[in-house]
């Protein structure tokens, strides 16, 4: 994967503390090219008029939650491949499944560090660089 400020990221979270602190540690590790949704729904727009290379996402939102979302984006061909995280307060197996059937490429348990984070992201696109 090219560089951390090459990766255009959609932060997808209900709670505005949340979408700035997954914005924070982004910027920590490089990436410049943030954009912020508050629910799935406006997410999904966004997504398919500007397409990103990530999509991280929290689970329980109003309107449309994470898995909905994935859902859409799967369903969409144009941005299908959109690599894909779920946030999510819960880390119950159920929830882990059900997101792996839909075609999530990996999950961040809340509270996260930046190092978690940053492992994520690597696990998906390779060493940033």
């Amino acid at each position: 994967m090219p560089a951390a400020a090459a990766l255009h990221v959609l932060v997808v979270d209900d709670q505005q503390t949340i979408r700035s602190l997954v914005r924070n540690s982004l910027q920590q590790l490089g990436v410049r090219e943030i954009r912020e949704a508050s629910d799935g729904e406006i997410a999904l727009r966004e997504i398919i008029t500007r397409p990103a290379h990530l999509v991280i996402s929290d689970y329980n939102m109003p309107n449309l939650d994470g898995l909905g979302l994935l859902r859409a984006i799967r369903a969409h061909p144009p941005v299908q491949t959109t690599a894909f995280i779920m946030l999510t307060g819960r880390a119950d197996r159920e929830l882990v499944q059900r997101a792996v059937q839909f075609g999530v490429n990996n999950y961040l348990v809340k509270p996260f560090t930046v190092a978690q984070l940053k492992e994520k992201l690597e696990a998906v696109f390779g060493p940033l660089t």
